[in-house]
């Protein structure tokens, strides 16, 4: 091109912005417009989380309170319209524990499975699944109590499972099955504190002897202040 004149030179590019110079244009158009699109679903965002938290913020106040009213309606916006983010997880965990409060056990219940049966919220889930678990021990159901307890995968909550499934396995009269779930729960590290290695050691010395004839108790039921969560050793996580 160092032969050319600057004539020649001028008129190649010229012909060329001729014939590319629109798709320059539209690639610089493009760009701005995924630019603005970006920043605007970021702030979207952003307003999103400060709406869903000021709701949450709210609902722990009707919790604390004890007003179900208002925290049924503050939950209901946030399961509709903040289904994907932590607060609407943690708050059917803050509405499970209010409604035991009021003695409506049920609605705690199926609060507590709309959790489990949600997408996403891997985190909060196992405390759901544990709340659920004595919510149904508390409503004398301990085959379903095992059935959502047994099998799941050892982890943080593995002591905690085993706990509440020896005591399931001693409301059904199976006291082998119970008594290894507990010995799992008291083998758990000591210094993780998941469990009061105390009180499930009196659990297991109060089993009955092999060949023992024992009548089971068939109105045997947890507090419900335990089935609430409130004895929980395991805290909720705050949402982000």
């Amino acid at each position: 091109m160092e032969d050319l004149s600057e004539k020649e030179q001028l008129e190649i590019m010229r012909t060329w912005w001729q014939e590319n110079g629109r798709y320059v244009i539209s690639g610089i158009v493009l760009g701005i417009a995924l630019l603005a699109g970006w920043n605007y679903w970021q702030s979207a965002q952003r307003s999103a989380a400060l709406e869903a938290s000021a709701l949450y913020e709210s609902l722990l106040d009707n919790v604390a309170g004890g007003s179900l009213e208002p925290a049924e309606s503050n939950a209901a916006i946030l399961y509709a319209q903040y289904a994907a983010t932590a607060y609407a997880a943690q708050a059917r965990l803050a509405m499970a524990r209010l409604y035991m409060d009021k003695g409506r056990d049920q609605d705690a219940a199926v609060t507590l499975q709309a959790l489990l049966d949600s997408r996403g919220n891997a985190a909060l889930k196992p405390v759901a699944r544990l709340r659920l678990a004595r919510v149904l021990l508390y409503q004398d159901k301990a085959a379903e109590a095992v059935e959502l307890l047994s099998g799941q995968p050892a982890g943080a909550f593995s002591a905690r499972y085993n706990e509440v499934l020896g005591d399931a396995y001693v409301a059904l009269g199976r006291f082998d099955e119970a008594a290894e779930a507990y010995a799992v729960a008291v083998s758990d590290d000591p210094t993780r504190l998941t469990v009061d290695r105390t009180l499930v050691q009196m659990k297991i010395n109060d089993l009955p002897e092999p060949g023992e004839v024992v009548a089971i108790d068939e109105n045997l039921q947890v507090p419900a202040e335990e089935a609430a969560g409130v004895a929980d050793p395991a805290v909720e996580e705050d949402a982000p």
